[in-house]
């Protein structure tokens, strides 16, 4: 199992997503219909449409979109949207339910919202309305809420219209949209870019259809809409990720494109093999890579030095706390390191007494910190389970990497020990390569101490290669790019003395 807690948790790969070959697949379709297509919500020529989806090869899911009248005042629709995905990761089963019920007016803009996510058994459930320049979200997890206001200005839509936008607002090669969203699975308002880039016909689909690339948290997404303004065809990350337009029967039971690929699909599209395998990872006190693949140098710190090595390569050497690369001291961490967020409860009662138990607080800070993992150690089973937040993982009394990054994180910041989570590759012995990891670093003695409480390790190993901070989905977007074409070349290794 211990490969289980070496990997990005699933919603994270269930928004990763042929490019390089779609000049083979798809084709000019000639001049399109003179006037632009475009229709009203009352006109759509549907109600509802089912879509396949394949990921890496292998047939994961479906997803259902359902447009109807609402009641209310003025003249509204509701968008009903339900995403439904099966994930084998280490010959078990991950189930991820995403369900949405959006109230918009004509001009697609967001009235009100009711989300419900659920994973591997955790929920989060979201609603919120618009009222004036705010749109008020409550978000619950575990039972218990937290306010969200997100100021606003201008129309503001739901992710659920972004397949539909330029169908209301007209399809032809050119055409340019940029408008913004509240995206429920980051919890965020962001812009979406939108151009009309052609008119094509594919073996993939019956008849001509619109290309219309979409950018969204700077992911890049393209989506073939017919006739009728539904999405025929779409390819997201390179194309590994792929969706099509399906009967319902068959969206639910049978693969899109190709035969079922029983494969970990995971595994296989984000294991990063280096030349040879690593010897006593855990052990690893030092460690210098060759990273390719990545569209920028990862962060540099006492324990991380990484610069440019020119042709996109980037060179990091990374050493344990216990042999820094550097003793500069650094500023005070900022407030926020110490604070409650929506994934890291750290004021919640149960977390805080089972901190102080686990740490009190006559120890010295590296001592508290070794408390808390030997707790975890002892408490909280390492299992392939994917969490919204750290009060899934103690109520549950288990989880994955980025669960055990979270609930370390809320303890250590209810005993007044600044922590962040981190993201980024670490080493599997099972797997004999580096899978996308999460831990966290804790503020001690004037510098940032890297600390897996899933591999037990109050000072982590030299093979954690750190590419970004955070504790949000959002945090993650950076990566998505990157998984399935980072590369790494593993140029010294020193170890810790047995």
């Amino acid at each position: 199992m211990k490969a289980a807690r070496l990997r990005r948790c699933a919603t994270l790969a269930v928004l990763l997503v042929l490019a390089g070959c779609q000049s083979l697949y798809f084709h000019d379709a000639g001049a399109p219909p003179a006037a632009p297509l475009s229709y009203r919500l009352a006109e759509l020529p549907f109600s509802q449409y089912w879509t396949g989806i394949v990921f890496n090869g292998e047939k994961i899911g479906f997803t259902h979109f359902d447009i109807r009248r609402a009641e209310g005042p003025g003249t509204r629709y509701e968008i009903r949207s339900e995403a439904s995905f099966v994930l084998r990761f280490l010959g078990i089963e991950k189930k991820i339910v995403l369900k949405a019920r959006d109230v918009i007016d004509e001009e697609l803009a967001l009235i009100a919202f009711d989300y419900d996510y659920r994973i591997d058994g955790s929920e989060l459930v979201q609603s919120g309305k618009r009222s004036g320049n705010t749109l008020h979200v409550a978000v619950t997890n575990t039972g218990k809420p937290m306010q969200r206001a997100f100021p606003v200005e201008g129309n503001l839509h739901p992710s659920s219209v972004i397949a539909l936008y330029p169908v209301v607002h007209g399809l032809h090669p050119g055409r340019e949209y940029a408008y913004t969203i509240y995206d429920g699975q980051t919890q965020t308002v962001t812009a979406v870019t939108q151009r009309v880039a052609g008119y094509e016909k594919s073996e993939f689909f019956e008849g001509n259809a619109y290309r219309v690339e979409t950018r969204l948290h700077n992911q890049g997404t393209t989506t073939w809409i017919d006739g009728r303004g539904r999405p025929v065809f779409e390819l997201a990350l390179r194309g590994v990720m792929i969706s099509a337009l399906e009967e319902e029967a068959r969206a639910k039971r049978y693969i899109a494109l190709g035969a079922l690929n029983r494969t970990e699909a995971l595994i296989e599209f984000s294991l990063v093999r280096p030349d040879a395998p690593l010897a006593d990872p855990r052990r690893a006190a030092r460690m210098t890579v060759e990273l390719s693949g990545i569209d920028r140098s990862p962060p540099s710190g006492p324990t991380q030095q990484c610069k440019s090595a020119g042709g996109g390569r980037h060179v990091c050497e990374i050493a344990d706390a216990l042999r820094p690369l550097s003793t500069s001291g650094i500023e005070e961490p900022p407030q926020r390191y110490l604070a409650p967020s929506i994934t890291v409860q750290s004021r919640d009662p149960g977390i805080r007494l089972a901190a102080l138990q686990a740490a009190p607080e006559a120890l010295s800070a590296g001592e508290r910190i070794a408390g808390l993992v030997a707790w975890m150690d002892r408490n909280i089973e390492k299992a392939p389970v994917d969490v919204f937040s750290a009060l899934d993982v103690f109520q549950q009394k288990k989880g994955e990497c980025q669960g055990h990054a979270y609930l370390y994180t809320a303890m250590a910041r209810a005993i007044g020990i600044p922590t962040r989570v981190v993201n980024g590759l670490a080493y599997s012995e099972d797997l004999k390569g580096f899978l996308f990891h999460s831990w966290a670093e804790s503020y001690v003695d004037g510098r940032w101490v890297a600390v897996d409480p899933t591999f037990g390790q109050s000072v982590a190993d030299a093979t954690h290669i750190k590419l970004v901070e955070g504790e949000t989905l959002a945090d993650l977007v950076p990566l998505i790019d990157w998984v399935g074409r980072v590369k790494i070349r593993v140029l010294a290794l020193e170890h810790r003395s047995p």
